[in-house]
Formats: structure tokens, C-alpha cells, sequence
């Protein structure tokens, strides 16, 4: 019989039985011991290692010197635009728009100097724009105050309909508005905007003020928006961190074609989720594989697969046995990606994408069930993971018009996390509604080319004048009393 590797096989042939026993027990834990702390190391160094190449991590927490892509070879095209490249050329403000045309003529001839004059049937133009002092316009109303010559009663004139009773008109209420919310500026820098290019002194609880009025205003034209959003063909769905008061908090948001809705809440359960897409999920809900999806039937459900590809990156990094499987399935979803790049593109025919699919599908079953039965726990989780989530990796094959990535809640979040990342959250939750509703306005008018600080300034003259805001739904010209609009008139919150 031979002992333990470390013990000398004379030494063990002296001991007894019971000593050898009770060494074999000792070893075999000591084994167990180093085996677990292997496997501690590896799952601290994959935390370490992690980045936003290979975790659902964002990219603004990635340290310096971390590359998301590999270095591209060095290009042999001089900088600029290339030959064949369409010229863009600057347009011209129309007539009505120019303030002052001069005629410039040569007085003299520049090779002989004799003296020219006549007109130029199409003379060159050049156009130089340029801005002029900003200064508001300011309108006095004078309230006259008149003593009743009967009872002596004093009685003070009213404003006219529409005139606020703020110091700032409607197009400057908005304007100060969407400098915050469109532009993540913070109050500071908007006081001292409204000091350098018009003049005016305002202070910092005005701005806030002036905030709480504009969220008053959009709440009607979001609430529809947010109401008939439950009931678009497809709809992507995201979640990123947000602070309420100094606490944690989540700000979600959901893309669709008819605009985009953002909700801040103290929670991340699919609860909140149940709310913004509501009870009945829509034919397609396109998300990454938190838990908080789960309710969703998995024929109604896209993962991303921009998600996967870092999951798959993120097998390979971890090294071990899961490194292959990892490696193989990056490149089979490359060439998924290939494939289908060329398709949406308009390169090849979608009945030929679908074919690439037929061929890649079985494979990536494969990997997967390779991958389930690997050593790496991570590695075996994932694809244990996919295989029962298996149907949701090929909606977009089965519904044509369905992305394979997440990527419109991802970009729809974008200028929420630049904004989190300056302002630290919001202060209260009054400060929380105008971040959904302004991200809300902004977004959705983007989405449809609308002007946003004219929608704005809208709002805010249809709230003074007490009349239904335009609507953010395409094609409709107000808001509409649906069952949300409706309550909330009859809570007495709107006009």
C-alpha cells in the first residue's frame, strides 16, 4: 500500500494502521481545502479581471488602459476624406433669413488695372453667420388696484390668460429646462449661462423651482405615452443605478417605436417591469437575463446576445476548461452577427440569413451542451443557463423586424448614466419625476425629429393656458384621456 506522495514510502510501511487511517483523513481534507481555495482564487481573479468586454459592467468603470476592442491594424489611407468620397457642402440660409446682403465688385482690372464696372448676372456668394447680443424680451404688466366708490372695496386687476405668474416666460421656462435635462447641465452652470448670454440673474432654488413647473407640465403628455407604450408590437427593456435622496435606487427605461419612457424606483423586481410593459407582456420583450424578466413567456422573450458575447469573452478569460467553449461560441455568434449585419443591410436575402442560422444553431446547441459539462463552475452555470433560456436566443429569427441585441435601451440610457455620473442622483423624489419625464420628452421628440425645447415650450403654454398638452404619440395632435390620463384628472393633478 502506498501513503501520501510527501511521505517517504519506508516511513509509511512503519506506521501503523490507525495512523495511516487517520493521515488519509487528514490529507483528503487537506486536499478538499486546497481544491476550494483554488477555485476562490480563480472566481476573485475573474471578478478582478472583469470589464465591460466581459461582464454586463459599464464601460465608464473600466480602469485606464483597458481596450474593449483589439487594435486594429494601421490604415494605409491618407487622413481626410478619400477620393470617390460625396462632397458635403454647406447650405445657404434662405433669403428670408439673411439680415443684410452687401455687393462687393472689383474696382479695377487685376492684370491690366483698367477701371471695370457693370453687374455680375451670378455673382459668388458667401454667407457668414454669426450671433448677435441675446437679449430677452421683457414684458411689464401693470396690475392697477381700484377703490370701490360705493363700499371702498380695493380690488387689483388680474393677469391675462396665459401669462405666468413666474418671472420667465414659457420659450425661457423650457429653454432653462432642457439646458438640464437634455444637455446634463448642472444648476450652477445654468445660472451662470443665463448671467454670460442674456443677462439675467437667477437664482439656484429658481432653477429648481422652475424644474418642478416643467414636470408638471409633461406629466400629462408622458402619462399617455407611458399608458400606450404597454400596448407596442415590441418593446426593449433596461435597468441601470440610480440615488433618490441618497439610497439606492433604479432607473428603468423601455424603447419602443412609439417613443420612450423612463421610470425611476426604489426597486429592481419585475414588479416595476410588470408595470412599465404591463400584465399582458407585448409579442416581444427584448432584455438582457436578469431574474426580473423571468415572468415574461420565453416565446415572448429576445436575450441579447451583445450580453452573451461578453458571458462567452468572459469563459475565455477565466482560462481552464471553459476557455474553449468560451472561444468557439464567440465565433459562432460572430458569424451569427456577420450574417446578420448583412441582412438587416440589405446585402443578402433574408431567406439566406436564415439558412446561415440553420447550420449555426446545431453547432451552438453543441458548444452549450459541452459547456454544461465542463469543470468551470461559471462556465457549466452560463451554459446550463442558455440551454434552458434556449428558444429566447432565436426570436429575431422567427419575427422578422425583432433585434438579436438590447442595444436602443442601452443607447436610450446613455445620456441617463453621462447625467448620474455629474448630478449623483436626484435629491427628492419631486426631482425624480422631472428626470423621467424631461428623459422621457427628450428621447421619444429625438426619436421622431421633433424639436424638443419647442415641444417644451408647448407644454408649458398649454399647462398656463389650462388645455391638453400636445401629445408625444406620433401622429396625434393632444393628449388623450386614456385610463391613466384619466385618473389622474380625476385626482385633480391636471386641468
Amino acid at each position: 500500500m502506498n501513503g501520501p506522495a510527501s511521505i517517504p514510502q519506508h516511513i509509511w510501511d512503519s506506521l501503523s494502521d490507525e495512523a495511516r487511517v487517520v493521515i488519509g483523513v487528514v490529507v483528503d481534507g487537506l486536499e478538499r481545502q486546497v481544491t476550494e481555495l483554488k477555485q476562490k482564487v480563480q472566481g476573485l481573479k475573474a471578478r478582478v479581471d472583469q470589464n465591460s468586454a466581459n461582464s454586463s459592467r459599464p464601460p465608464s468603470s473600466d480602469p485606464i488602459g483597458v481596450k474593449r476592442k483589439p487594435p486594429s491594424p494601421p490604415s494605409r489611407r491618407s487622413r481626410g476624406g478619400q477620393k470617390g468620397h460625396p462632397r458635403r457642402i454647406r447650405a445657404f440660409a434662405a433669403p428670408d433669413r439673411v439680415a443684410s446682403i452687401t455687393d462687393c465688385k472689383p474696382a479695377e482690372c487685376r492684370r491690366c488695372g483698367h477701371p471695370l464696372g457693370g453687374e455680375d448676372a451670378e455673382p459668388r456668394r458667401h454667407q457668414v453667420a454669426d450671433l448677435p447680443p441675446i437679449e430677452p424680451e421683457v414684458h411689464e404688466y401693470r396690475l392697477h388696484r381700484l377703490a370701490c366708490p360705493h363700499c371702498k372695496t380695493v380690488t387689483s386687476a388680474a393677469l391675462p390668460e396665459g401669462v405666468p405668474r413666474a418671472s420667465f416666460g414659457p420659450r425661457l421656462h423650457a429653454a432653462l429646462s432642457v439646458l438640464t435635462g437634455a444637455y446634463r447641465l448642472g444648476k450652477r452652470q445654468v445660472t451662470r449661462i443665463c448671467s454670460d448670454l442674456l443677462g439675467l440673474r437667477i437664482s439656484l432654488g429658481m432653477i429648481a423651482k422652475l424644474e418642478r413647473i416643467t414636470s408638471d407640465a409633461l406629466e400629462q403628455p408622458v402619462a399617455e405615452l407611458a399608458e400606450r407604450v404597454k400596448a407596442a408590437g415590441a418593446a426593449n427593456i433596461d435597468e441601470t443605478g440610480w440615488r433618490e435622496e441618497g439610497p439606492k435606487a433604479w432607473l428603468w427605461v423601455v424603447a419602443t417605436s412609439l417613443g420612450v419612457v423612463f421610470r425611476v424606483a426604489r426597486s429592481r423586481s419585475g414588479a416595476i417591469a410588470r408595470g412599465l410593459l404591463g400584465a399582458e407582456p407585448k409579442p416581444i420583450v427584448i432584455s438582457d437575463r436578469f431574474p426580473g424578466y423571468e415572468w415574461i413567456e420565453l416565446k415572448s422573450r429576445q436575450v441579447c446576445w451583445a450580453h452573451l458575447r461578453r458571458d462567452m469573452q468572459a469563459m475565455v478569460d477565466r482560462d481552464g476548461d471553459g476557455a474553449e467553449v468560451g472561444r468557439r461560441l464567440l465565433w459562432q455568434s460572430g458569424k451569427l452577427f456577420e450574417s446578420w449585419h448583412k441582412a438587416r443591410d440589405g446585402t443578402i436575402r433574408r431567406t439566406t440569413f436564415l439558412q446561415t442560422v440553420a447550420w449555426l444553431r446545431p453547432m451552438v446547441r453543441l458548444t452549450l451542451e459541452s459547456g454544461a459539462a465542463c469543470t468551470c463552475p461559471k462556465t457549466a452555470t452560463t451554459c446550463v443557463e442558455l440551454l434552458r433560456l434556449w428558444d429566447c436566443l432565436w426570436t429575431f429569427t422567427r419575427v422578422e423586424g425583432v433585434e438579436p441585441t438590447n442595444n436602443a435601451a442601452e443607447r436610450a440610457l446613455r445620456h441617463a448614466v453621462i447625467w448620474r455620473r455629474t448630478s449623483g442622483g436626484t435629491d427628492s423624489e419631486a426631482g425624480s419625476r422631472f428626470v423621467e419625464r424631461m428623459l422621457s420628452a427628450v428621447a421619444t421628440c429625438r426619436q421622431q425629429g421633433r424639436d424638443v425645447l419647442d415641444y417644451v415650450t408647448e407644454c408649458h403654454r398649454a399647462h398656463l393656458a389650462g388645455r391638453g398638452c400636445p401629445s408625444l404619440l406620433p401622429g396625434v395632435a393632444l393628449t388623450d384621456d386614456g385610463p391613466a390620463v384619466a385618473a389622474m384628472r380625476a385626482e385633480g393633478r391636471l386641468g
